[in-house]
Order: C-alpha cells, then sequence, then structure tokens
C-alpha cells in the first residue's frame, strides 16, 4: 500500500548558484522521516493562488560532502528553469519555517550494490542523485569515477562539494570551454566499468544510450533518470470525470492526473511516473479534445485509438476527461 504525503517544515535555504537553491526540510514531530537509498526522490505539493496544485519530483542528496543528513531531515536542490511556473513559484515563496507537503520516497534510480567498478555521469541539476550515489560509493569503499558536466563552474551546484568528497575520482567537463564531450570516446574508454549511471537534460542522456551502442556496450550497461517529464508550455486546467467512482477532479496546469488523484486520496495504479511502466494508463471513455501522449509505452496504434491514456504524463487539449475508473 503506497504510503499517504505528510508536511514537512523547510528550515534551511542555501544559494548554490545563480539558479539553483537548496533546501533542509525536517518533520515537524523531529521523528524519524521515511527512509530512502540513493538515487531516490521526494514529490514536492504545492498550491498557487493562480495556477492551483503543483507537483514536482526532486531528488534527495542524502547529506552534505563530510556528514550524513539526520533521519528527520531531507535535502534536496531546486533549479528554475526558463519559463518554470512552478519553479519559479518555488524559489520565490520557499522560505525557512514554510510548510511543504511531500511525498514518500520514490526510487526509479537505483544503485546495484554489486556494481563495482561504477562510471557516474551527471549534466547539470543531475548531480543531485549522482552526489547520492557517489557518498554511498566512497563509505562502500567502491572504485568508481565521475564525470561532472556543465556551461562552467560557477553555474554547477556543489562543484566545490563533489571535489572535497571525491578527491581525484571526479573529472569535469565545461561546455563553455572545452566544446562538447566525446561521449562515446568517454565509455570506450571507461568500458570496463560494471554499470554507467547518467543523470542530466534529457538530450545528453540519449546520447550516452546512443554513445553506448556505438561503443559497444549492451543495452543494459547505462542506467539513467531524465529530470522531469515533458510538460507542454500550453498546457490548461482540465476536469476529470471518474466514471465508477462518481466523482470529478480539477486537474491543474501544473499537475498531472496521477499526482492529483493522488492529492486527493483516489488510489491508482502507479510505478515509474514517466510513462514507461505501463501500470498508470486507464481507459478513455470521452475526451472533449485531443488527447496529448507523452508517454512511452503506447504504442502509436493505441496512441491512434483513443482509448487509453498514461495518467502520469499525459492529458488533453480539452476542457473535460472521461475516464473508466
Amino acid at each position: 500500500m503506497a504510503r499517504n504525503n505528510f508536511n514537512t517544515e523547510i528550515i534551511a535555504v542555501r544559494p548554490l548558484t545563480e539558479k539553483i537553491c537548496e533546501y533542509q526540510l525536517r518533520s515537524l514531530d523531529r521523528q524519524p522521516l521515511p527512509s530512502y537509498a540513493p538515487g531516490a526522490h521526494i514529490a514536492l505539493h504545492v498550491v498557487s493562488p493562480e495556477h492551483g496544485l503543483m507537483v514536482r519530483h526532486y531528488s534527495l542528496l542524502g547529506g552534505s560532502a563530510t556528514h550524513d543528513d539526520p533521519r528527520h531531515t531531507y535535502r534536496i536542490a531546486i533549479q528554475r528553469e526558463h519559463l518554470g511556473r512552478c519553479s519559479s513559484y518555488l524559489h520565490s515563496t520557499l522560505k525557512p519555517g514554510q510548510l511543504v507537503r511531500v511525498g514518500p520516497p520514490v526510487n526509479d534510480f537505483p544503485l546495484d550494490r554489486h556494481d563495482s567498478p561504477v562510471l557516474l555521469l551527471a549534466g547539470g541539476i543531475g548531480i543531485t542523485p549522482i552526489f547520492s550515489m557517489a557518498r554511498s560509493l566512497i563509505r562502500r569503499q567502491v572504485p568508481f569515477q565521475l564525470i561532472y558536466l556543465g556551461r562552467a563552474p560557477h553555474a554547477m551546484a556543489y562543484h566545490d562539494d563533489v571535489s572535497q568528497l571525491c578527491g581525484r575520482q571526479v573529472s569535469y567537463h565545461y561546455s563553455e570551454r572545452q566544446g562538447q564531450l566525446d561521449l562515446t570516446a568517454l565509455l570506450k574508454e571507461h568500458a570496463n566499468v560494471k554499470r554507467v549511471y547518467v543523470c542530466g537534460p534529457p538530450a545528453m542522456i540519449e546520447a550516452t544510450h546512443q554513445a553506448a551502442l556505438q561503443a559497444g556496450l549492451g543495452q543494459n550497461h547505462v542506467r539513467s533518470e531524465r529530470f522531469g517529464v515533458t510538460r507542454s508550455q500550453t498546457a490548461r486546467a482540465f476536469d476529470v470525470v471518474l466514471q465508477r467512482s462518481g466523482r470529478t477532479v480539477r486537474i491543474g496546469a501544473d499537475a498531472t492526473i496521477l499526482d492529483t488523484l493522488q492529492a486527493q486520496g483516489i488510489p491508482v495504479l502507479w510505478d515509474c511516473r514517466r510513462g514507461e511502466c505501463g501500470l498508470c494508463p486507464l481507459t478513455v471513455l470521452a475526451a472533449d479534445g485531443p488527447l496529448e501522449h507523452h508517454d512511452h509505452y503506447l504504442s502509436p496504434e493505441e496512441r491512434s485509438a483513443g482509448d487509453s491514456l498514461c495518467i502520469c504524463v499525459s492529458r488533453i487539449r480539452g476542457t473535460q476527461l472521461v475516464l473508466d475508473a
């Protein structure tokens, strides 16, 4: 059974770069928060007066370069995105002492404890789950190498923390002065590693998987996490009618159907939240606008049929959607 969302209190905010801030959240009763492993993330549920419910997912760092976070504390970093309504709202409103509702940790990007040696690749804000993995590998004395890609040192969150944590096990690639990294050559150079873990912008993720194929590595050699899902800048709010349960739920422009149903306490199946696993699709009974598919699970034929929708990432360009739920 899925655990319920719960309230936390922001106890510290620390600017990391011009666009990224770190936030520490603490349980209200100082009791231990739900545990997690490297690669896990939590969902922040906030309500904007202008846009309604907004939900975003952020990786848990686990601590600093030298200390673990207390069990009653979570540490995340949020990057303010260009045209990002939610990230801009979070940067402008989240202050120490404020209560924030969060979902329990979920891990779609687990670090296999049997992998050794390991190559870690981080691009931009994708350093957050990779940082937690590096902390675990160092603690367990597992050999690894970390490659951290970014525009320039001043724009890279935790740049100095990573250096302090990893020492000679980290290398940096600054695109501002070094250009684009040759990922195929890099993976050929590290062909002896058991697994490659990569997190960063979607284009970097895709390029790493393609480079692995070109380097002659197996498809399972690379494990990745895409930071966020496709969100249309033209998304609008709409109503979802749940035919069997007789409920109607308003879906905001900045929240998914899945996030909203969960916030309303409506039980639904889900796993990946990226439109890949195939657990969350629901049958579409009616829609007054085109379905907007953002998943990687439904076939082109299933999408064209218009009778199912992955509620974790997809929506409609209309005002009402009727689902068999």
